[in-house]
C-alpha cells in the first residue's frame, strides 16, 4: 500500500507492540496500542494526518477516533474488527491459539481467509509477516482484544469503510449493524469478489479509495 500512496502523501507504518519490528511488551490491550498510536502521532509532530487500519488494527483505529485526538482529519476502516466481540468459533480460535508460529496453519489460514489471487512474493511477505509475530501478541488478540467490547459514542471524523463482498472474518453484514452506526459521516465502499486481505487482495482499488478520501481533506465538505 506505501508503495501505491508514497508518491502523493508521506505514509509512516505502524507496527504494533510485539508485531513486526516492535519489541514484545508487559500488555497489549486495546487500551496500550491506542495510546502507542497517539504517541507516535505526538512524536512525530502530526498536525493534520489521515488514519488507517486494517482488521485489528480497524478496531484500534475505531478506538483512536473515539477519542477525538487533535489532527485526525480522516479515518479509513479496511474489513475492521468491529468494536464489539469478533465473530468466531470456538473451534476456530482454538485452531489459531495453537497454531502460533507453525507456516503451513498461517499458509492455511490465509488462503481460506482470502478470494482474489495475491502475488507470491506478497503473499511470502504476508506468512513472514504472520510468522513473527510474538506469541504474547498473538493470545493476548484471540483470547482478549477480538472478544473487547469498545465504549465508542459516535465518531464525527469523516470515515471510508471499505468491506470485501466474500469476506468470511468480517462479514458486510457485520459492517452495517455493529461498525456503521457508530460513525456520522461514512462511505461505505464493497470491493467486488474480494475477501478478508484487501490490501493485498486489491491493493491498487484500495489504494485510490484512499487517496481520494485523503485529499477531501483539503475541501470543505
Amino acid at each position: 500500500m506505501i508503495r501505491l500512496l508514497e508518491r502523493r502523501f508521506r505514509c509512516v507504518a505502524l507496527d504494533q507492540r510485539g508485531f513486526g519490528d516492535s519489541s514484545a511488551a508487559d500488555s497489549y490491550s486495546l487500551k496500550a496500542m491506542t495510546e502507542d498510536v497517539l504517541a507516535v502521532v505526538n512524536t512525530l509532530n502530526l498536525e493534520r494526518y489521515v488514519l488507517i487500519g486494517h482488521s485489528m488494527g480497524g478496531k484500534v483505529a475505531l478506538s483512536v477516533a473515539a477519542r477525538q485526538p487533535a489532527g485526525l482529519e480522516r479515518l479509513v476502516l479496511i474489513a475492521p474488527s468491529p468494536p464489539t466481540p469478533e465473530p468466531m468459533e470456538p473451534a476456530e480460535r482454538a485452531r489459531l491459539l495453537h497454531s502460533h508460529g507453525d507456516r503451513e496453519t498461517a499458509l492455511k489460514t490465509n488462503h481460506s481467509i482470502s478470494r482474489l489471487p495475491v502475488a507470491d512474493d506478497e503473499f511470502e511477505v504476508l506468512l513472514e509477516d504472520n510468522l513473527r509475530c510474538s506469541a504474547a501478541a498473538w493470545q493476548a488478540w484471540l483470547e482478549r482484544g477480538s472478544r473487547e467490547t469498545l465504549e465508542l459514542g459516535m465518531i464525527n471524523v469523516p470515515t471510508l469503510l471499505i468491506a470485501g463482498e466474500l469476506d468470511p472474518v468480517i462479514p458486510l453484514e457485520l459492517l452495517q449493524t455493529a461498525v456503521a452506526p457508530h460513525l456520522t459521516r461514512f462511505r461505505l465502499e464493497i470491493i467486488a469478489g474480494a475477501g478478508h486481505l484487501l490490501p493485498l487482495e486489491a491493493a491498487g482499488h484500495v489504494a485510490e479509495l484512499i487517496a481520494a478520501h485523503a485529499l477531501s481533506a483539503t475541501r470543505v465538505d
